[in-house]
C-alpha cells in the first residue's frame, strides 16, 4: 500500500493519545490515530470508567442496607453480580462509542491495529487488512501501561486475577486476598467487600495507601476495619498455591511465614509501560524500568517523537495523560505551553470512604524543609455531611508558615474526589492562605470543611 501522510500520528487511543488527536485537529493539523484493541484505552474501558460502575453499584447496595436510618423501608436487599457488570460493561461501551464520534467529528483517521516504528518518522501499521505505512513530522507515543505480574504470583483468570478478570467475574469471590493497597486494590477490595466476600487486603508497605498522608491512611484503615475487611501491613506474599477451587498463599510478617486459604487473588502491584515491539530501542529512545524517559515537555530526546501518560512514567493517572496530550498537540503546533507540575496533580481512590489528595504530605513538606501549619476538620462537624448520614471522614490542609502557599491538601471521606479539585484551582493559582480564608464557600456542603481546615490552620476554626 502507498504511504500515508499526516502532521501527527498518535499511537494509543486511551484518555492521553485520544486527547492529543482531538487537540492536534483543532489546531488545524492532519491527524491518524492508531489503537490495537479499543477506542478509549485501558481507562475508559478496563479501568477508570467501569469500576467506578461497579462501585457505583456497591454504594447504592450499602445505602440500601442503610435505608432504616433514613425513615426508609428497603424490604428483601439483594444483588446480581453479572447484572452489575452487565451495566458497567454497558457504560465503558457507550463511552468508546463516543470516543468514535469525536474521532469523525475531528476528521481524525482511526487505524485499528498494532503500530512499530521502523525509522523515525514512520509508522508501520499492521491491520486486519493488510500493513499500511505512515508518515508524520511528529509521533506521539501514548501506548499506556498494563498490570504489573510478580513471578509465582502470575494470573491465571481463574484462581488469581488482575484486575481486567475482576471487572468481569464469572463468580462472586466467597475469600478475597487482594495483593496490593494502591488505589486498584482498595477500590477492588472496597466492591467485593461491600458485596459480602470475605476481604483481605496485603500491603508490602507499613500502611493501606501508602502514597497518601499518613493521617488519612490510618482513617481510611480505621473505616475498612470497621467494615469487615481484614489489613495487614508489612506483609509480602511469598508464594501462591493453587489448588482446585482454592489458594494457598504464604504470608510473610516480621520474618515470620504462615499460610491461609482463599478461593480468589487479585494481584494489584502496579503497572509496566507498554514499550514492546513498537521498535523504541532502536531509534535510540531511552526506556527506564519499562518507561519512556523524557522531558518537562514530554520529548523523548528524538526530533519528532513524543511520550505522554502511564508510558512516560509516574504519577499514572488518566487526567495527568490527557493534560500532557494537550500540552504536546500544542507544543507541535508551535504554541507557548506550560509543563505540567506532578504537585499540582490530584490524585482520587474510589474506595468507600473515598480518599483525594493533591500536593505535599506533611511528612514529604517537613523532609523538603519547610515549616508548616496543618489544619484539619473532621465531617463530624459539618451539618450537610451529618445530613447525608456521611459523618466520618476529614480534611487535612498543609501550609507554608513563611508564605502561606498551600503545599498539600488530603481529604478522606464521602465525596471527597469531587472536592479536592477546589485546592487544585488553588494550588494552580498559587494561592495563599489569606485568598482562600477570604473566600466564601456556600452553606449547606461539604465544601465549608475545606474551608474550616484551612481556618484551622491557623487557629481560626469556626465550627469545631
Amino acid at each position: 500500500m502507498a504511504d500515508q501522510n499526516f502532521d501527527v500520528v498518535v499511537i494509543g487511543a486511551g484518555p492521553g493519545g485520544y486527547v492529543a488527536a482531538i487537540r492536534a485537529a483543532q489546531l488545524g493539523k492532519n491527524v491518524a490515530i492508531i489503537e490495537r484493541e479499543s477506542l478509549g484505552g485501558i481507562c475508559l474501558n478496563w479501568g477508570c470508567i467501569p469500576t467506578k460502575a461497579l462501585l457505583r453499584s456497591a454504594e447504592v447496595y450499602h445505602l440500601m442496607h442503610r435505608a432504616k436510618e433514613f425513615g426508609l423501608s428497603a424490604g428483601s436487599v439483594d444483588y446480581d453480580l453479572p447484572a452489575v457488570v452487565k451495566r458497567s460493561r454497558g457504560v465503558a461501551k457507550q463511552l468508546s462509542g463516543g470516543i468514535g464520534h469525536l474521532m469523525k467529528k475531528n476528521k481524525i483517521k482511526v487505524f485499528m491495529g498494532t503500530a512499530h516504528l521502523p525509522a523515525k518518522g514512520t509508522v508501520s501499521v499492521k491491520t486486519d487488512k493488510g500493513t499500511e505505512t505512515l508518515k508524520a513530522p511528529a509521533i506521539i507515543l501514548a501506548t499506556g501501561a498494563r498490570a504489573r505480574e510478580l513471578p509465582g504470583l502470575e494470573a491465571d483468570g481463574d484462581l488469581v486475577w488482575t484486575y481486567r478478570h475482576a471487572l468481569d467475574p464469572k463468580r462472586m469471590p466467597k475469600n478475597l486476598l487482594v495483593i496490593g493497597s494502591g488505589a486498584i486494590g482498595i477500590e477492588f477490595a472496597s466492591f467485593f467487600n461491600t458485596l459480602g466476600a470475605k476481604t483481605t487486603v496485603v500491603e508490602v508497605m507499613d500502611r493501606v495507601l501508602p502514597v497518601e498522608d499518613a493521617e488519612i491512611s490510618a482513617h481510611a484503615k480505621k473505616q475498612f476495619v470497621k467494615q469487615g475487611m481484614v489489613i495487614r501491613e508489612n506483609t509480602t506474599v511469598k508464594q501462591l498455591d493453587r489448588g482446585k477451587g482454592k489458594v494457598t498463599a504464604h504470608l510473610e510478617e516480621n520474618g515470620k511465614t504462615e499460610t491461609q486459604d482463599f478461593d480468589t487473588v487479585i494481584s494489584a502491584v502496579g503497572i509496566v509501560g507498554n514499550t514492546e515491539d513498537l521498535g523504541l530501542e532502536a531509534l535510540g529512545v531511552k526506556i527506564d524500568r519499562t518507561h519512556v524517559v523524557t522531558d518537562e515537555y514530554c520529548r523523548t530526546g528524538i526530533e519528532g517523537l513524543y511520550a505522554i501518560g502511564d508510558l512516560a512514567g509516574a504519577p499514572w493517572l488518566a487526567h495527568k495523560a490527557s493534560h500532557e496530550g494537550v500540552m504536546v498537540a500544542e507544543l507541535i503546533a508551535g504554541q507557548k505551553v506550560h509543563p505540567i507540575k506532578p504537585n499540582s496533580i490530584p490524585g482520587c481512590t474510589y474506595c468507600h470512604p473515598q480518599v483525594a489528595s493533591v500536593g505535599l504530605t506533611e511528612a514529604k513538606a517537613k523532609e523538603a524543609g519547610y515549616k508548616v501549619k496543618v489544619g484539619r476538620f473532621p465531617f463530624i462537624g459539618n451539618g450537610k455531611a451529618i445530613a447525608l448520614g456521611e459523618p466520618e471522614g476529614m480534611v487535612k490542609t498543609v501550609f507554608d508558615e513563611a508564605t502561606g502557599e498551600l503545599l498539600g491538601a488530603h481529604m478522606v471521606g464521602a465525596e471527597v474526589t469531587e472536592l479536592i479539585q477546589g485546592y487544585v484551582v488553588g494550588r494552580t493559582l498559587e494561592t495563599t492562605e489569606e485568598d482562600l480564608m477570604h473566600t466564601v464557600f456556600p452553606h449547606p456542603t461539604l465544601s465549608e470543611m475545606m474551608h474550616e481546615s484551612v481556618l484551622d490552620a491557623y487557629g481560626k476554626a469556626i465550627h469545631f
